[in-house]
């Protein structure tokens, strides 16, 4: 596997004109467009329709985190706004503690007009179904681009993720240029949304409708799930020409041994192993690297992939298989039923995908780390997709059509 890191991000570029950006969701769900790309030939499709292009007792995985009101508004003496976005607990693993805390909450937050918040702390007025409550924050120290930030407020019968419900707004991408709206509560939620964590939907599985989940059971097709909160990185611009110079962001996953189970029992019966967003795919990859470090007697006790673990560790002949079974056999030791941990991998051309066999994704921006991916994961065809995408009027991002793309063995 060749290392990515001198890879330059201008060679994924592409013109994304604004009236391709789906701006608003449609209103059905799974009546998007849906690009097909299988044995490198591209094919048009409605989503809805999507069991009838994966083979029967396929295993399909998805991400089960949901998006909470990260974004905060706190008005200052003087009328001047500032806003804290909530990225990530200050323990980024202690999501769970986090969330259920009483009377306070220290999370790194990425604040805007920080330059102009002098006071020691900024308070609000919440409504909340139990009365009225005072929300205060303390800007704390700064950790890089992020600011540490202690909130605290009066009713003891409040956990912190009730009170962020109420006090907060769903924050929508960036580049929607627009304010978030009450259908955006429904809609940019996944059908199976669970575990809350993330400020960003991971959007591939906005598609997806009661009515194609039956459809799947009907054609014997697996379902299910793990839990990766997507951070605020995932829209954030390669800046640096060569990639060895891009930090990627770090993000907390969460695996069941139940569902490594079903993994390791797809890939024994060499069925189709299909995820549902790049997250989904950061998450399974990331676990044949934490499997493999198992069994070089390298792994941290949580997962910790960094950036550029896949392409230094020699994986040897170590099969995926093996990965997959020697982290079930490690947590079996433990008697553990939750794999935690994070990932920083990088998924760019030159890596060697694991796990994985088909990938269900949105259109992504040019000169980011996701078309990276996409790159990876088809080669050079992800130039061919994205232009016939463009041609055939597919919208893109968050709120646009789907994909469906086979790995390419080329």
């Amino acid at each position: 596997m060749s290392s990515p890191k001198q890879l330059n991000i201008l060679d994924f570029s592409f013109v994304l004109p604004d009236e391709k950006i789906a701006k608003f969701p449609l209103e059905n769900r799974d009546e998007s467009k849906l690009l097909i790309y299988k044995n490198a030939t591209i094919s048009d499709g409605i989503f809805k329709q999507i069991d009838t292009y994966l083979p029967e007792n396929s295993l399909v995985v998805f991400n089960n985190t949901r998006v909470v009101h990260a974004r905060l508004l706190f008005n200052r003496l003087t009328g001047a706004q500032i806003e804290i976005f909530c990225i990530e607990p200050l323990h980024h693993l202690d999501y769970q503690q986090a969330f259920v805390s009483k009377q306070t909450s220290t999370w790194k937050c990425m604040v805007g007009n920080s330059k102009k918040w002098k006071e020691d702390w900024l308070e609000k007025q919440v409504e909340t179904p139990l009365g009225d409550v005072i929300l205060k924050a303390t800007k704390k120290e700064n950790t890089g681009e992020l600011t540490v930030v202690d909130f605290t407020w009066n009713n003891n019968d409040l956990a912190f993720a009730e009170v962020l419900h109420y006090a907060g707004i769903l924050p929508l991408p960036p580049y929607l240029n627009r304010k978030t709206e009450a259908a955006d509560e429904e809609r940019y939620q996944t059908v199976y949304a669970k575990v809350a964590g993330s400020v960003a939907a991971p959007t591939a599985g906005l598609h997806f409708t009661p009515a194609v989940f039956e459809q799947l059971k009907q054609k014997q097709i697996t379902v299910d799930e793990v839990t990766l909160h997507v951070g605020a990185g995932t829209f954030k611009p390669v800046k640096t020409e060569a990639l060895v110079d891009h930090e990627m962001h770090e993000e907390t996953l969460y695996v069941e041994l139940s569902t490594l189970k079903n993994i390791a029992t797809c890939l024994s019966a060499k069925n189709t192993l299909v995820v549902v967003g790049t997250t989904s795919m950061r998450t399974l990859e990331s676990l044949f690297w934490h499997g493999v470090k198992i069994l070089l007697n390298k792994a941290a006790k949580e997962v910790e992939i960094k950036q550029w673990d896949a392409y230094e560790l020699d994986a040897g002949e170590i099969t995926s298989y093996q990965a997959i079974t020697a982290i079930i056999h490690s947590m079996e030791k433990d008697n553990e039923y939750v794999l935690v941990g994070s990932t920083q991998i990088i998924l760019a051309p030159g890596y060697q995908f694991r796990l994985v066999d088909a990938l269900i994704t949105n259109f992504h921006q040019p000169e980011n780390t996701l078309i990276l991916l996409i790159a990876a994961f088809v080669g050079k065809d992800w130039r061919i997709i994205y232009e016939h995408a463009l041609a055939n009027n597919y919208r893109f991002l968050s709120y646009g059509d789907s994909s469906l793309l086979f790995k390419n063995s080329n």
